[in-house]
């Protein structure tokens, strides 16, 4: 067989490496194989020998090549649970979002409010709830990630050589255009300015994940351009130019105008003050993407607007 794993074995598993499969880390094509079973056992397996590639012991960060031959222990996995995905509530969220699709990759306007994928306490996100509907699809995973709170352009690659291509466009910068629209708190005076500040992750006692603005952190840049003005607040366009975690929010905070809702990273008052006008969300979305498309080269561009709420909101705020 090629790059299927039984969901149980009883007795060594043999398997032969495709091309889908061909350049991954063997500890990560084996957590994406062996659901259920835990990190830590995987990385025991691979120290004591029990798992083999081409008849010989291997270290985890190894990968794979085309034709190689996998020697599976004997492992116990955990019965995924399906009735976890509340499979009509994925459909009524998730269905009509694709807006575009290829054999390599497709985009989906993602709702605000549900995470990319589960974990903390969640038993599903975007990315399973696209497995549950797509049960016979091959090859399904995220290329980057939004914020849970942030709606918007995300791309999800159906082809392991795709998602390679794409996360190595990802990583450099310059090759992947990504343009936010947000709601920043307070009239900005600037109609634009380019925010270089780096940027470092703090895991609170709570396990809640916070970033600030530190001289030790990975260097981050953000270019917010004014689009729009209002009495207390301004619309901007946010161009990333890295991509570091929570990096527009952090960065409009460090500006002296949050993001509006932003409950981790706002203001309080004025939060409610924007509740109270009716905006029930973080006012983040991801408008743009543009790259060179992972096949043949060729421009791929595409723009979603604002979710109608968000748009409805705008033309409640006092000019």
């Amino acid at each position: 067989m090629t790059d299927d794993i039984s969901p149980a074995t009883s007795k060594p598993y043999f398997i032969e490496i495709g091309e889908e499969s061909a350049g991954q880390r063997i500890d990560n094509f084996l957590f994406t194989q062996l659901k259920g079973v835990p990190k830590s056992h995987v990385y025991r397996l691979l120290r004591k020998g029990e798992v083999r590639v081409n008849g010989g012991r291997c270290q985890a960060q190894r990968k794979l090549e085309l034709g190689d031959k996998l020697r599976i222990p004997p492992v116990r996995v955990a019965e995924r649970e399906e009735a976890e995905i509340p499979e009509n509530l994925v459909q009524q969220r998730l269905e009509g979002r694709i807006l575009h699709e290829d054999d390599d990759f497709l985009v989906i306007n993602k709702p605000a409010g549900m995470a990319v994928h589960g974990g903390s306490g969640l038993s599903y996100g975007v990315i399973e709830g696209l497995r549950a509907l797509r049960p016979n699809a091959k090859f399904l995973e995220l290329v980057h990630r939004l914020d849970r709170e942030t709606s918007g352009c995300l791309l999800i690659a159906k082809k392991r050589s795709a998602l390679r291509h794409l996360h190595e466009m990802f990583r450099e910068d310059h090759q992947v255009k990504k343009v936010y629209v947000a709601l920043l708190t307070g009239a900005w005076a600037r109609k634009g300015l380019m925010v270089d500040a780096p940027l470092k992750k703090n895991i609170l006692q709570s396990g809640e994940r916070m970033v600030k603005v530190a001289r030790d952190g990975k260097p981050a840049r953000t270019d917010f351009r004014r689009t729009r003005k209002f009495a207390n607040a301004t619309l901007v366009e946010a161009s990333l130019l890295t991509g570091r975690t929570h990096q527009i929010r952090v960065h409009a905070l460090s500006i002296g105008h949050p993001i509006a809702c932003d409950e981790r990273y706002g203001d309080e008052g004025l939060n409610a003050e924007f509740r109270r006008l009716g905006l029930k969300r973080l006012f983040l979305h991801a408008s743009e993407l543009s790259f060179a498309h992972p096949r043949d080269n060729r421009p791929f561009h595409i723009k979603i607007p604002l979710e109608p709420e968000l748009e409805e909101f705008l033309e409640r705020l006092p000019p």
